[in-house]
Order: C-alpha cells, then sequence, then structure tokens
C-alpha cells in the first residue's frame, strides 16, 4: 500500500473513531438528562392535582433540585466536550504546581465548617513545575480534592503530596473515607459514574469531574490512576489518585 493511501486510511480510522465517540457520547447526555425530565414532569402533573400545602412545597423542592442537577450536568458536559479541542490548540507551558496545591488547602481552610476534613499539603516548595495549561491543572487537583472531601469522615484528613520522579512529576490526593470497590478502580473514570457517599443528596456531582480530570491529564500527556490505601493488616482505609504529569 503506498504511503498516501495508509495515510488517508488512517485518516478515515480516526475520523470514524472520532464520530463513534461523539455518537456515544450523545446517547450517555441523552441519558443522563432523561431522568431529571422525568423528574420534573412528573412533579408538575402531581402539582396540579394536590392541594395539600406542604406536598406543594415539597414538590416545587424536587423541580429546583432538578433543575439545579441539568443546569450542573449542562455546564459539566459543555466543559467536557470542550477539553480535547481545547487542548489539542493550546501551546503547553511550564506551570509550577506547588503555589496551586497551597492555594487550594488555604482556600479550604479558610472557608472549612466545624466537622469539616483537613486538608494538608506535604510537598517541596521546588522542582514541581510541569508542562501544561494552568487553569486545566488547577480543575485537576481542585476535583480531585474535592472529591476526596466529599468521602471522608468529619474531622478527617486529606493528604495532599507531591515528588518529582524523573521526567514526571507524581502527586497523589489520599483520603480516609470507604475507598473504592475493587472492581471500580477503571470505571470510576468513567462518564456519569456517581457512587456518592452515603447521605449526600442525590444529584449534587454530575459524573463527569473524573472524567473530565483524565481527559485533562492524558491531553497534558500525563497519567491518572486510582487505588485503595491499606493497613498492615490489609484492611481498606481510604482511597489514593496518583497523578503524573510531565516535568518541565
Amino acid at each position: 500500500m503506498q504511503p498516501l493511501a495508509r495515510d488517508l486510511q488512517a485518516a478515515a480510522r480516526a475520523l470514524w473513531a472520532r464520530i463513534d465517540a461523539n455518537e456515544r457520547f450523545a446517547a450517555d447526555v441523552a441519558h443522563e438528562l432523561r431522568n431529571p425530565l422525568t423528574s420534573v414532569r412528573s412533579a408538575i402533573e402531581t402539582l396540579r392535582r394536590i392541594e395539600d400545602t406542604a406536598k406543594q412545597k415539597r414538590l416545587l423542592q424536587i423541580i429546583s433540585d432538578d433543575a439545579v442537577r441539568m443546569d450542573r450536568l449542562i455546564a459539566d458536559i459543555s466543559d467536557s466536550s470542550k477539553v480535547d479541542a481545547e487542548l489539542s490548540r493550546t501551546v503547553a507551558h511550564p506551570v509550577d504546581v506547588a503555589p496551586i496545591l497551597s492555594a487550594l488547602a488555604e482556600l479550604h481552610a479558610a472557608t472549612r465548617e466545624d466537622g469539616d476534613p483537613h486538608v494538608e499539603v506535604e510537598a517541596p516548595a521546588e522542582g514541581l513545575i510541569v508542562r501544561g495549561v494552568e487553569g486545566r491543572i488547577v480543575q485537576v487537583f481542585r476535583n480531585l480534592i474535592g472529591n476526596a472531601i466529599s468521602f471522608s469522615p468529619p474531622e478527617g484528613k486529606v493528604m495532599v503530596r507531591a515528588r518529582p520522579l524523573g521526567s514526571f512529576v507524581e502527586f497523589t490526593v489520599e483520603d480516609e473515607g470507604p475507598g473504592i470497590p475493587e472492581g471500580k478502580l477503571e470505571n470510576i473514570f468513567d462518564r456519569f459514574y456517581t457512587e456518592r457517599p452515603r447521605g449526600e443528596r442525590f444529584g449534587q456531582h454530575s459524573g463527569l469531574g473524573l472524567s473530565i480530570s483524565r481527559q485533562i491529564v492524558e491531553g497534558l500527556r500525563g497519567r491518572i490512576a486510582a487505588e485503595n490505601r491499606r493497613d498492615a493488616d490489609g484492611s481498606v482505609t481510604g482511597a489514593r489518585f496518583i497523578v503524573r504529569l510531565p516535568a518541565a
């Protein structure tokens, strides 16, 4: 086969793969939006038939919660759809991650309420410069720290660590929560995966945070993975997310 023909065939395969990916994404979006829309429709129909004030208030609250959920979904869906294209067009620059981690920890400390988990950073002040896009790197660590906080027990600790590692810089975010089901260590990065903590109100998260984080990290030629932390007896003591980004 001639080089031109091979190139055309490869381009065609890449195009069809992109089309298939877009179709799957559209199907996933339709499925996720259908649930709150169905809930809203049902609540409105019921609201028209009842006169009990307490029940009316409850139905209005359901409609309000579902509207917020749809707004969150649409915002995250829009962001997810833009990540790959944005990173392919944006030139990566050296980004010092040390002040980013410190700022995120300080922001949490300043807004933390009684009983909320603590966030601690254990990292050198230098040697954490990576090649990337600063805004998107902030988004990754905000997602990971926020996720760790949501799974941590009251007054628990979220530990963020960083270190140079050869041609990469490695970051870990650890919590003291229940850990990740062993069969789901990869699934948690799937779009709309929503294994959430007990007691959390339904619909507080779109299920796209970790998926977008993986999109960003891999778009920056890095790697992201999850594992469970264990004690000496092998019992799960929490979850750990590991991010490696190319050093600048």
